[in-house]
């Protein structure tokens, strides 16, 4: 006797839902949407002037103190004391101290000599002289109080700065190459479309509730400096067949465990029409972002599932109600280093000096020193790069010998060695919840180390060292990627270290980096693997070869 047929759609189930409101899923997922939903993140920016500041931390609504506080720059520092094998173990209760640290948004980099003192008198003030320039262009201070943020709030913004959004679930900094508007070789000067984005949309409730965090590159420069490959929207300056600057757009990149190159989306984008693009991309992302998974609310997965092509058609039809011209892709990126350390010449005649703080850390008494020896040559305005570098504009060309100097003596390096020029660092275990180990010091001693062993070596070189795997220094791109974790040494004890990525890379052959097979190193043997692996590059790279290049061709034995 046959079976009957079973009826065709018996076991069809809806697919489950990923949380995106444009489908109709508008019941929070997970509790980070459910707060979101409970009240929008701006909102508790009166809370703290009103209540938290005036009662101290013991008032704080956790929903606030883990999660909404972050709207305006503010993380919870991790407690003195608490070892990296504990990070993932004990509850945030236990991991707080009740200080936090605050992220000073500064997009497209840009400080006024007043706007820098203002940071570094707070830092003095308020933040134990803690000043550290990030690979976003933001200057973090650590040890604040809630009792001080008001007044912090109030200073920062009488001279134009803001902790807007510099966190959360938000349109966050603007990055924007440091030389715009006075590189003569650049393709467009992206300042005008970094203001009206930042004029228009941040504090705006509109975009106030995004699925995560969503970064933004604007910039024309030839060096490509902004990274946008590795950015969720990114304007990058080209020329169409007509002759007129603009922008190509990219979305979609972003690294931290799951990392993606973005798309190019082959769209031409106007000066005048670079808002409404940006408003239109992150619209998507807002209404199309997945929000059932913390880890897949980035809006790479979303670009990657689309595909650039009908990210575009949405795009096009449903936000900006305009079709955009076809345009040229970005021409190659005309340097290897990014970063704009050194003396060079701008566009009316004058030069800019770039220099390298030891791993982006700084304190409030150096801040004030670098502007007050940019003063004294007649330079007004302060750039912060991607790179954690910065950069003193507008210096006479018969200034710039003894602006080098004072530079110099302060310990801002003008000419570094490869190893202090190409070395970076996330903030690591001292004040950060989710770091394994610590960065910046073991960076620090790296660098000494490597310019006692590796006096000669001049070739490009980038070291990214990251305490967690979340790639807040962007291991997977660099040369030498360093992500933090807990390693066996010699004796089987259980110490600091990193799992080494080798060869990563953007820019003409964008690649991520080589994992490997157990290829680990302690802290204390950091030193002695990395002066190991350059040497053997010396030794048997090609004419003309990048570290990334050889490594993808090199020996498994000669990485180890």
């Amino acid at each position: 006797m046959s079976t009957p047929a079973r009826p065709a759609n018996r076991h069809h189930r809806r697919p489950r839902g990923e949380g995106q409101w444009a489908l109709g899923y508008r019941e929070p997922l997970n509790k980070n949407e459910e707060n979101k939903k409970n009240d929008d993140g701006l909102n508790v920016r009166q809370r703290i002037i009103d209540i938290y500041s005036k009662r101290g931390f013991d008032s704080i609504d956790p929903a606030d103190l883990r999660g909404r506080f972050r709207w305006f720059g503010l993380y919870t520092q991790r407690k003195p004391g608490i070892d990296g094998g504990k990070t993932a173990i004990l509850p945030d209760e236990e991991l707080d101290d009740r200080y936090f640290m605050l992220r000073v948004r500064i997009d497209g980099g840009q400080l006024s000599l007043e706007q820098l003192r203002a940071i570094a008198d707070i830092s003095n003030d308020y933040g134990r002289g803690t000043a550290d320039v990030t690979d976003r262009q933001n200057i973090q201070l650590h040890w604040i109080e809630i009792e001080s943020v008001p007044d912090i709030w109030r200073r920062l913004e009488a001279v134009g700065l803001s902790t807007t959004e510099a966190c959360g679930d938000t349109p966050r900094v603007i990055l924007g190459c440091p030389l715009a508007g006075i590189d003569a070789g650049e393709v467009i000067d992206g300042t005008p479309q970094i203001h009206e984005i930042y004029d228009r949309y941040v504090g705006d409730k509109a975009f106030s509730n995004l699925p995560r965090k969503f970064k933004t590159a604007i910039s024309g420069c030839t060096a490509h400096c902004t990274v946008h490959e590795i950015n969720d929207v990114a304007f990058v300056g080209v020329v169409n067949e007509q002759g007129e600057p603009g922008f190509d757009v990219w979305v979609g990149g972003g690294l931290s465990t799951n990392p993606m190159f973005a798309k190019r989306l082959g769209a031409f984008v106007r000066p005048d029409q670079v808002h409404e693009v940006w408003a239109g991309v992150t619209g998507i992302f807002r209404d199309y972002g997945y929000r059932r998974l913390r880890h897949r609310a980035r809006i790479k997965f979303l670009v990657n599932d689309w595909g650039a092509e009908k990210f575009r058609q949405v795009l096009e039809t449903e936000y900006l109600r305009y079709a955009l011209p076809d345009g040229p892709a970005p021409e190659a990126p005309q340097s290897g280093r990014r970063d704009h350390v050194g003396v060079h010449p701008q566009r009316d005649g004058n030069f800019y000096v770039g220099f390298a703080p030891r791993v982006g850390r700084l304190d409030g008494d150096t801040l004030h020193r670098i502007a007050d020896i940019a003063e004294r040559h007649g330079s007004a305005r302060i750039r912060t790069t991607v790179e954690q570098k910065m950069v003193v504009l507008d210096v006479a060309p018969d200034r710039v010998e003894s602006i080098v100097r004072e530079l110099e003596a302060a310990d801002l390096q003008v000419n570094p060695s490869t190893f202090r020029r190409q070395t970076m660092a996330c903030t690591g275990i001292e004040y950060c919840k989710i770091a394994i180990v610590e960065t910046k010091a073991t960076a620090s001693a790296l660098i000494d180390e490597l310019e006692r062993r590796l006096p000669d070596f001049a070739e490009p070189l980038t070291i990214n060292v990251n305490g967690c795997p979340n790639s807040c220094a962007r291991i997977q791109v660099a040369d030498i990627g360093l992500k933090g974790q807990l390693v066996a040494n010699d004796k089987g004890e259980q110490v600091e270290g990193f799992q080494v990525h080798l060869g990563g890379s953007i820019g003409l052959n964008p690649t991520f980096g080589r994992k490997v097979r157990g290829l680990k190193t302690t802290a204390e043997e950091l030193p002695d693997y990395v002066e190991r692996v350059a040497r053997n590059f010396e030794k048997q790279r090609n004419e003309g070869e990048t570290f990334a290049e050889w490594v993808q061709r090199a020996d498994e034995s000669d990485l180890k």
